[in-house]
């Protein structure tokens, strides 16, 4: 398309990541929602991969040929990490902490791209021979980490549908992740190996489109807890409760604490250590301006009873 290397699904994709994109920022801007903000930088990144690697390589490029590989892999490489980072911050999804964390997993890559890929480049001047012993490699580390990724999330204990869901997508984010290597190694069919990455950024995009609904049907007692804090603000609060005060993570955990869940019992359900919990509960209770577990269910009930 536009006599470029560009293909029609690639266009297609990056028109649609456009909308998304564009939707978005008028949401976080109309609302003032900053948690929108990891979401937005992922999308923009989408946004240059889909670019970088529809139309580039072109000729007139200014430069070395090769440069041109390395603005495209680079850009691939860094959404990968980007999108994994935001499972790990958004979801606090742990698989290995040490081996597998984000600075790791930014290091092997781009250390695996300079010496696997580009120093063979230079040294063979073979493209293939270079993709070959570069993505070779790297979709091993990116298989063992989905297999590690699947055991984690793969035997919940009891958890509530939403906690389902969120896992079914963010696996098949991860799966399409691990798929990039291999897809770069079969060869530059564009509509395969761009209709897998954006796929993985259409079920982030669910995720949150779930958690905004999860969030939307209990409002009605996060508003409660909500109120505790902020006696005087106007009805139209309602429906910014999930936006203000509270992190999306600390709603959750609250909404598990108001059903009377053990913080062992929502860190299975959550598939996040009883630590993180504990913290997150911590500061619900700061923000809600109670001393603890038992107070803050107290004043929560008290108030119930009363409406």
């Amino acid at each position: 398309m536009f006599e470029t290397s560009i293909h029609w699904t690639t266009f297609f994709y990056l028109l649609v990541d456009i909308f998304i994109v564009l939707i978005t920022l008028y949401l976080s801007k109309r609302r003032n929602c900053s948690s929108l903000k990891n979401f937005l930088y992922l999308g923009f990144i989408l946004i240059t991969y889909n670019v970088t690697g529809g139309f580039l390589p072109i000729k007139g490029f200014p430069g070395p040929y090769i440069l041109q590989y390395v603005i495209t892999y680079g850009v691939a490489i860094s959404l990968c990490v980007y999108m994994i980072y935001y499972l790990y911050k958004e979801y606090d999804i742990l698989v290995l902490e040490h081996h597998f964390s984000i600075k790791n997993l930014a290091i092997i890559s781009s250390l695996s791209f300079l010496l696997l890929f580009l120093i063979v480049y230079l040294i063979t001047n073979s493209l293939d021979s270079a993709r070959f012993l570069f993505t070779v490699p790297i979709s091993l580390i990116a298989f063992v980490f989905l297999f590690i990724f699947y055991r984690r999330i793969s035997n919940p204990s009891n958890p509530n549908p939403f906690i389902l869901r969120r896992n079914k997508l963010s696996l098949i984010s991860v799966s399409s992740i691990a798929l990039l290597p291999i897809c770069t190694l079969i060869g530059d069919y564009q509509w395969l190996t761009f209709s897998i990455m954006n796929i993985a950024f259409y079920a982030i995009t669910a995720i949150e489109i779930d958690r905004y609904l999860y969030f939307l049907e209990n409002k009605n007692r996060m508003y409660q807890v909500f109120e505790l804090k902020k006696k005087h603000r106007t009805e139209l609060i309602k429906n910014k409760i999930i936006y203000e005060d509270l992190t999306r993570r600390e709603i959750e955990v609250a909404v598990s604490i108001l059903s009377n869940l053990s913080y062992r019992n929502i860190a299975k359900d959550l598939f996040i250590a009883e630590s993180t919990v504990s913290k997150h509960a911590s500061n619900i209770f700061k923000k809600t301006s109670v001393k603890d577990r038992h107070e803050f269910l107290k004043r929560f009930h008290k108030k119930s009873e009363t409406d």
